[in-house]
């Protein structure tokens, strides 16, 4: 990609999924560092990634911010949330616009997938309001839970694979 990028083809480089230790290694020997890093982001998984990846100066873009419900690989946990629920019922908003301004002032840009028409205009009423900082606080606060889709089923607790898979997120 460095090449690609020397040769004018492409603006910038990023990477995706990737995790502190992959991002320190590569910034180990990468004459150009990625200047974005795509990773599925909810108020429920990798807030911490996000300022790991602002001390480096790398963006952080999140997919499936609202947890890809009716996917196979998906999960209700976001819109359940009783946190995000709480602040949403007493803004007037609703569960995905708290969350997606959340991001928005965290500095992180996200993708949002939608065909609904009415959930799209939703998705773009955000940005004429703020939350306040005990609101903030409250989403930060979230429990932060992983969730490993494994050979046809979601995996949340902590077994063998996700202790693993934890080793290779420590920061």
């Amino acid at each position: 990609m460095e090449k690609c990028q020397d040769l004018g083809f492409t603006k910038s480089i990023g990477v995706s999924n990737f995790s502190p230790r992959l991002i320190e290694e590569i910034l180990s020997f990468a004459k150009i560092p990625p200047d974005v890093n795509q990773v599925e982001m909810n108020p429920i998984w990798q807030q911490k990634l996000n300022e790991f990846c602002k001390k480096k100066d790398i963006l952080l873009t999140g997919y499936s911010p609202l947890g890809a419900s009716g996917a196979k690989w998906g999960h209700n946990h976001v819109m359940e949330c009783d946190v995000l629920q709480d602040i949403a019922k007493s803004r007037g908003k609703t569960v995905a616009q708290v969350f997606l301004r959340w991001m928005y002032e965290q500095g992180v840009s996200f993708v949002v997938k939608s065909f609904n028409t009415e959930r799209m205009k939703q998705n773009l009423d955000i940005f004429d309001w703020s939350l306040i900082e005990e609101e903030l606080i409250k989403i930060s606060h979230i429990p932060q839970k992983k969730h490993v889709y494994l050979a046809g089923s979601m995996v949340e607790r902590a077994n063998d694979v996700i202790t693993e898979i934890d080793a290779g997120l420590a920061f």
